[in-house]
């Protein structure tokens, strides 16, 4: 209600009523001031009004006092019910867990106006599923009731879960949910067999490794902890079969070891312990997880159908594969005593069995039709074999073959091939972000992944970091880069995808050195440019080359002339008397030729000669010895020459090898000293050189030498 000090309530005063809600949530009484609510409200829906009301002359319509606004508030009341918004739920828990073992926690939603009252205020309940579940009343978390819930006995639950407001007291109003719960299975169950004693009936004729017969211990548990394995108990006849686990049926698959005869033996008897693989030591306690059960089997000598090796085959061929391929085989084997021959044919029922052909012999599948997995992804069909000598025992198996999609193009680097990086860069610095393309048309969740190849991979140049979005970034791994030292890097990238067969490919980013700014922005990236700094031209570089070249060319000139000037200077002139003395002395072998004479060993064998001088090349000096202590007897060596003498004067094809051009210069430190005859005396008047006169022409120009030098000897007496 309105009302205003200026309203004598004589009817001159008039309310008005704008805002929200005026005039369609509320309304007015002009002459009154009485506001009423012209339909219902809803708190949830708006919780609170804004008005305006103003009181005015019924005859000037001129405000009597300001506008005054105000707010009408809506009061709640319990008008909503609690309400699971996710529900209903769907939980799981172990069997055999203990009491109050966490299963699942509810949330219910009152729309109510939790400030005020209780109307938003819930409490939970279980309405159904006691006593195996609990809930907890303000919190709404599940909890197992009872220890020791059995899968095996009961597998799913329906608990019904209630959320009532008002705090759960009377008149509250409740919700309701579903909450499916199921007990997963843990291994608290041992194989047992469903009989102590199988029966097998196998023929004669079976093969070795072919399965004769199947037992099967039954398991309650369900997935891995039902997996059983069967062994033979050491026995009679155990060494002649052998047991596996059928791995989609849990079955223990008997197979022959060695052949079978009929008239030798008829049956054999043995054990099976069938014994879980995965055990659950919180139920040891239970008993052993192992159960034992007798094999009898009785050999028969019958006719029967050719037997398959498998139940069933699963095959796998790619498409587009070749028509005439082999894409596998299946194998009957008559297993009575005539062993008759097999025939195989597909058994037709539609048009998809043209796809494949059969090998009526082997066995053997191959395609019929190019096969295309976009259009069948799979074909199921059976093949029948027949005996040969009896068509009419057949059997059948089932052939399932799965089409395999081919990755055939590898994936490559979208543009660009070339990047450019700063000489300026920093490590760590991203140049480029690259992506791949593939051609093939790649299944939804594709992958592309990148990495260096493995030569580039040691280089401290640059690195490839897979972002692993199908992208990845080029990064620097050193601090600057020289444009001088390399311009151009080139680094291999291998790009894989993730189909099957994994195709991959190497592709090169030509990266190259730029000049840039502070700023990172590129400013020149030519050749040219890298030569600038240098300050030289080309024509400038050229000139230097020239100029080294003429100096080398002067180097080899000088160094060729002294060599010849070198030569001619050791080149002497025949008219020379010491140089006929020295070639004289160069013709034989001297003191080094061993093959003719060691004279050291001849003066002195004990001692080794430490300075042996070359013979082959012209002495410092050509003066000839003239003033030498006496050898102390030369009548063995004047011998020793005249039979070498006499030796070569008679040989006239012999080269001059006589061994007085060794004693005619024998330089300083020789052991022997001096062994010539000539100026071999302690002076010159007791030597005579008139016998060199007799020795031969070979022997007149040193004959001629001495005898005008004794002729000239101003200290001679004639």
């Amino acid at each position: 209600k309105l009302h205003s000090d200026l309203d004598k309530g004589v009817g001159t005063v008039k309310y008005t009523l704008s805002g929200d809600g005026a005039g369609t949530v509320f309304t007015i009484d002009e002459t009154t001031g009485d506001i009423h609510a012209i339909r219902s409200l809803d708190r949830e829906e708006k919780p609170f009004y804004t008005l305006r009301a103003q009181a005015v002359d019924v005859d000037t319509k001129k405000p009597l006092e300001p506008e005054s606004e105000f707010i009408i508030k809506v009061q709640d009341i319990n008008d909503n019910e609690p309400k699971f918004l996710d529900g209903p739920y769907v939980a799981s828990v172990p069997e055999m867990s203990p009491v109050g073992a966490y299963v699942l926690q509810v949330k219910a939603t009152d729309a109510d106006d939790p400030t005020y009252g209780n109307s938003a205020r819930v409490v939970y309940s279980i309405l159904q599923g006691q006593p195996y579940f609990s809930i907890d009343p303000k919190t709404g978390v599940i909890r197992t009731a009872l220890p020791n819930m059995d899968r095996e006995v009961k597998e799913q639950y329906q608990v019904l879960i209630q959320a009532k407001d008002m705090g759960g007291q009377l008149g509250g109003l409740a919700g309701t949910t579903t909450v499916n719960i199921t007990l997963t299975d843990v291994n608290d169950n041992p194989p047992r067999f469903p009989k102590s004693i199988f029966h097998l009936k196998v023929p004669e004729s079976s093969h070795v490794g072919s399965a004769i017969g199947r037992i099967r211990a039954v398991d309650p548990d369900f997935g891995k902890n039902a997996e059983i394995e069967y062994n033979i108990v050491p026995g009679d006849g155990g060494n002649l079969f052998d047991i596996t686990t059928d791995e989609y049926t849990q079955e223990g698959v008997i197979k022959l070891k060695k052949p079978l005869d009929f008239e030798t033996k008829k049956a054999y008897t043995f054990k099976v312990e069938a014994s879980n693989l995965h055990l659950d030591h919180r139920f040891h306690s239970v008993g052993p997880f192992k159960d034992t059960a007798t094999v009898k089997i009785n050999v028969l000598d019958m006719d029967e159908p050719p037997v398959f090796s498998k139940p069933m085959y699963t095959m796998e061929v790619y498409e587009d594969t070749p028509v005439g391929t082999i894409i596998g085989a299946v194998t009957a084997q008559d297993l009575d005593a005539g062993s008759s021959s097999v025939r195989y044919f597909i058994d037709w029922k539609n048009d998809v069995d043209s796809y494949f052909t059969i090998d009526a012999t082997e066995g053997t599948i191959a395609t019929n039709e190019l096969l295309d997995r976009e259009s069948t992804s799979q074909y199921n069909f059976s093949i029948i074999a027949s005996k040969v000598s009896n068509p009419l025992l057949t059997s059948k198996v089932n052939v399932i073959i799965n089409v395999l999609d081919v990755n055939e193009f590898p994936p490559e680097i979208s543009v660009p091939y070339e990047t450019s990086v700063c000489e300026n860069a920093k490590p760590g610095q991203v140049i480029q972000t690259i992506t791949a393309a593939d051609k093939d048309l790649s299944p939804a969740g594709q992958r592309f992944s990148f990495k260096l190849s493995s030569e580039a991979s040691n280089k401290p140049n640059f690195t490839v970091h897979d972002y692993r979005n199908n992208t990845a970034g080029i990064e620097t791994r050193r601090n600057g880069y020289s444009r001088r030292q390399q311009e151009l890097y080139f680094l291999p990238i291998v790009i894989e995808d993730s189909s099957y067969p994994v195709q991959s490919s190497t592709n090169t980013l030509t990266i190259r050195v730029c000049r840039c700014d502070s700023d990172g922005t590129i400013q020149s990236c030519n050749v040219e440019a890298i030569f600038l700094p240098v300050g030289l031209s080309t024509g400038a570089l050229i000139a230097i080359l020239l100029c080294i070249v003429i100096l080398l060319v002067i180097v080899v000139l000088y160094v060729a002339l002294r060599r010849q000037k070198k030569k001619d200077t050791l080149m002497t002139s025949k008219e020379d008397i010491r140089d006929n003395v020295i070639h004289y002395d160069d013709e034989g072998g001297g003191e080094e030729d061993t093959q003719a004479f060691d004279i050291g060993a001849l003066r002195n064998p004990k001692v080794i000669e430490d300075n042996k001088i070359r013979r082959d090349i012209k002495p410092d000096t050509l003066r000839f010895p003239r003033h030498r202590p006496p050898a102390e007897d030369n009548t063995d060596i004047r011998d020793f020459i005249n039979q070498r003498l006499q030796e070569n004067d008679v040989d006239p094809s012999a080269p001059p090898y006589d061994s007085l051009a060794t004693y005619a210069y024998e330089g300083n430190g020789s052991v022997a000293e001096s062994l010539s005859s000539i100026d071999s005396l302690t002076t010159e008047a007791d030597q005579d050189y008139d016998y060199l006169s007799d020795w031969g022409p070979r022997f007149k120009i040193l004959a001629d030498m001495f005898g005008e030098e004794e002729s000239y000897n101003p200290d001679k007496v004639t």
